[in-house]
This record gives structure tokens, C-alpha cells and sequence, in this order.
């Protein structure tokens, strides 16, 4: 497996997220030397759908992708459609795809690349239920485990997360990727 000593990652999550959409990746990229940082709308804590409760380090809108060499967005219905009205969040997100960085999305997480404008002409999965609305938004949609493109990593559901924590792992390792475009 890549070290990733050194490294930054921010997560972006609130309320309602899929527990261990969080908290796999989280020990993965921090099992890799990787530094993580849980970055949501609203200061103090959040909770996931099923009980985890993770301190947040720091609010969207004080958040800068200048200080970070990746994102991570997890699933849950209720995170994702929360963090697709959050515009700080959206923000935030677009601007990982605008420094060309590596960005990891898994199940309903890919609400907020939709709102970001940056899955246009991508190829990525999620949750079977997005596939509309992320082919609406131009997309190519497939039905895989974990899909990468150029440095877009995304996958479906937490049974996909030992392929997308290795990839996550991977693409952060890379760095920056010239067609990880806005």
C-alpha cells in the first residue's frame, strides 16, 4: 500500500452520513501516514446514521482546499442532500477539482459533484439511485466496484469500500492530476 506521510485529507460530511463511509476511509488514509481533518457546515459534532459521533475540526466555510492534497466525501441520504445545500460545502468541493486534486466519493456523496459542476464528461459509480441525476448532469454512470478518472475516485456502497479506501490511498499517493478539472 502508498505511505501517504505527509499528506492532508479533509472529509466533508454532516449529519445522517453512512458511518462507515467515514470512518473505513478515515482509518485507511490515516493507517497510510496521511493527516485527516473532518470539515462539515456547522461547528461541534456530527452524527451518522447509525450512532457515530465524530468531533468536527473545522466549518466549510473556514475550510480552504490550499491546505489540503485531498477530499473525501462520504455517503448517507441525509448528508449528502444536506451538504448539496450547503454552499460553503459545494465550494469547497468544486475548488478540489479546480487545484486538480484527488477527490474520493462513495454512494450518495456524489450529490454534491452534481451541484459543484464537476461531473461533467467524468465516468464514475455511486448508489444505484443517482444514476439519473448524475447522467443528467453529463456523466457517464457504470455499475463497479470502484471506478478512478484521473484522480476521481468513486465507488457504491460501504460492501465496495476495501477497493475504494485502496484507490483513495492510491490516487492520493499520485498527488495532483492534470484532468482532475472543474
Amino acid at each position: 500500500m502508498a505511505t501517504l506521510t505527509g499528506k492532508r485529507v479533509a472529509f466533508l460530511a454532516t449529519d445522517g452520513f453512512e458511518d462507515s463511509e467515514l470512518t473505513s476511509p478515515w482509518e485507511a488514509v490515516q493507517g497510510a501516514g496521511a493527516a485527516t481533518t473532518l470539515v462539515a457546515p456547522n461547528e461541534g459534532a456530527i452524527t451518522g446514521k447509525n450512532g457515530h459521533e465524530q468531533r468536527v475540526d473545522l466549518t466549510a466555510s473556514s475550510a480552504s482546499a490550499d491546505d489540503y492534497d485531498a477530499l473525501v466525501l462520504p455517503g448517507g441520504v441525509v448528508n449528502a442532500d444536506h451538504l448539496r445545500l450547503d454552499q460553503p460545502s459545494i465550494d469547497l468541493a468544486r475548488s478540489f477539482f479546480t487545484q486538480h486534486k484527488p477527490v474520493g466519493v462513495i454512494c450518495h456523496g456524489a450529490w454534491i459533484l452534481i451541484e459543484a459542476g464537476v461531473v461533467d464528461g467524468r465516468t464514475l459509480t455511486s448508489y444505484p439511485s443517482l444514476r439519473t441525476d448524475l447522467t443528467n448532469a453529463g456523466a457517464t454512470w457504470v455499475d463497479e466496484e470502484v471506478v478512478v478518472d484521473d484522480g476521481l475516485v468513486s465507488s457504491r456502497t460501504p460492501d465496495d469500500l476495501p477497493a475504494f479506501n485502496a484507490k483513495v490511498v492510491e490516487e492520493i499517493a499520485e498527488g495532483p492530476h492534470a484532468g482532475q478539472t472543474a
